[in-house]
């Protein structure tokens, strides 16, 4: 029995036997099973400092950046203090994978970065430096 037999039956008044009654009470009824294990929702978001000693320290930022959930606090003063050049590199390395991800990146105090996934947003008062001043800087 179709949805329209048992709707033609149920407003009409006939009286139905007990094996069609079950049909209605069964029916073909579909259902939508619901994955409820899954966390795609609920992902924590990680905040991870990390220390930059070396231009392949920033592959271990990198990775986590791509994986969308961490937020990377980058101290650079050690690489700062040993090489000028590789910290450029590596900020412009940064920089590239942040856009790419639709990140963000910004440098507060002179020896912390920030690195953020699509997202979250560095929010930037007046007068802060940008990613492009800190640079030209070193």
């Amino acid at each position: 029995m179709n949805f329209l037999d048992k709707l033609k039956t149920s407003f009409s008044g006939q009286e139905s036997s007990g094996r069609e009654e079950e049909l209605l009470n069964e029916g073909d009824q579909e259902y939508v099973e619901l994955d409820t294990s899954s966390t795609e929702g609920h992902r924590k978001v990680i905040v991870r400092p990390f220390t930059i000693e070396d231009f392949s320290d920033i592959k271990a930022v990198l990775d986590s950046l791509r994986e969308g959930n961490t937020i990377g606090l980058l101290n650079i003063r050690p690489l700062k203090e040993k090489d000028l050049i590789e910290l450029k590199r590596a900020i412009n390395k940064l920089k590239k994978t942040a856009e790419a991800v639709d990140g963000d990146i910004a440098g507060f105090g002179e020896d912390y970065i920030i690195v953020t996934p699509s997202y979250a947003h560095v929010h930037r008062a007046k007068g802060q430096e940008s990613m492009a001043e800190i640079e030209a800087e070193n």
